[in-house]
């Protein structure tokens, strides 16, 4: 029997980053009724930064929260709908129970790599729901095998049915991902995952790698639309996975039918690695970054490119946007 690989399809979450969080209805309706057809086994949605997200600092979202799980969920039959949840950005009582009655299937709890311990109370909210929840490290390039494996520790202490590692800035080579993911499938008892960005063009070969290690979850958006440079284009990754004989589920054809239809009729652009990217990904910062940085460094006429580096100095993660602004001034003043 070929090894079985779960496919999650962020296109609808991640890919909100590449326009800004724009995504309308129809774009929502659209791609879910070619996801539902392909049979992607799970699909993400929301405003870019996940549940809560929406706001002025990094970018208002032009449907509500409630209004995107409304329209997917009524499109989605077979497939399961999932959401990304950052605490810190929304609340237990206000945005969460609210997910759990509008029937998202799949809680996908996210915490910077070293910062686990934030996510007990909204992982055993969902259990206590009768809801999934898995636990998601992002940027987890800044912290070794050892630490990750800890952090994942926590998380499946506090019911995570399954741990993903993001590699959020696209900064992993293949030995970082081996080494990664073979101490997580070793050191715990759930399910192991990828999501890669395309930074510095490795992403497909990552979750490749992974899945070598023992992954059983990987994440891909149709034709790479995400933050920055995109990430794990879907459906080179599920070829590739149908070519090396594992077993998606996902129906080939269908899914290059809605890589077709997402950039010729929902206005995407497919994501290229830009030399941006490629700084991105050397600095080791969040993929979406890049449109922040460019604004303020065009604001204080300073180059993009010190400020990504700046910012990888200073270990900058999502939701710290306000530290752009910080080290443009400093940038400008010293020049």
């Amino acid at each position: 029997m070929p090894k079985q690989i779960l496919i999650t399809d962020p296109t609808l979450r991640d890919g909100n980053h590449a326009v800004g969080h724009k995504l309308g209805a129809e774009a929502f309706i659209a791609y879910c009724k070619a996801a539902e057809a392909a049979n992607v086994p799970i699909i993400e949605v929301g405003h870019g930064n996940g549940l809560g997200g929406s706001s002025m600092l990094v970018g208002e979202s032009r449907l509500s929260d409630p209004e995107i799980f409304r329209i997917s969920r009524e499109h989605l039959i077979n497939t399961r709908l999932a959401i990304h949840v950052i605490p810190g950005f929304c609340t237990i009582k206000k945005d969460l129970s609210k997910a759990v009655e509008l029937g998202v299937d799949v809680f996908r709890i996210a915490a910077h790599c070293t910062e686990a311990d934030v996510t007990q109370r909204h992982i055993g909210y969902v259990r206590e729901s009768g809801k999934e929840a898995w636990g998601i490290l992002m940027m987890t390039h800044m912290a070794s095998p050892e630490v990750l494996l800890e952090e994942a520790r926590k998380m499946e202490s506090y019911g995570a049915q399954a741990i993903v590692i993001m590699d959020s800035a696209g900064a992993q080579m293949v030995d970082d991902v081996k080494a990664r993911i073979s101490a997580l499938v070793g050191g715990l008892s759930i399910p192991v995952g990828f999501h890669g960005h395309n930074n510095l063009g490795m992403a497909v070969i990552n979750s490749v790698t992974a899945v070598n290690e023992g992954a059983t979850i990987l994440d891909g958006t149709i034709r790479g639309f995400g933050a920055g440079a995109g990430n794990t284009q879907l459906e080179v990754l599920v070829g590739i996975l149908h070519k090396l004989g594992y077993d998606t589920g996902i129906d080939l054809f269908k899914i290059l039918d809605a890589a077709t239809m997402a950039e010729k009729e929902l206005g995407f652009i497919a994501p290229s690695i830009s030399p941006i990217s490629i700084v991105s990904g050397l600095a080791g910062v969040f993929s979406g970054f890049a449109k922040p940085v460019a604004r303020a460094a065009a604001e204080f006429g300073v180059d993009p490119r010190d400020v990504f580096f700046r910012l990888g100095e200073r270990k900058a993660v999502a939701g710290q946007e306000s530290l752009i602004i910080e080290v443009a001034k400093e940038l400008a003043a010293k020049q």
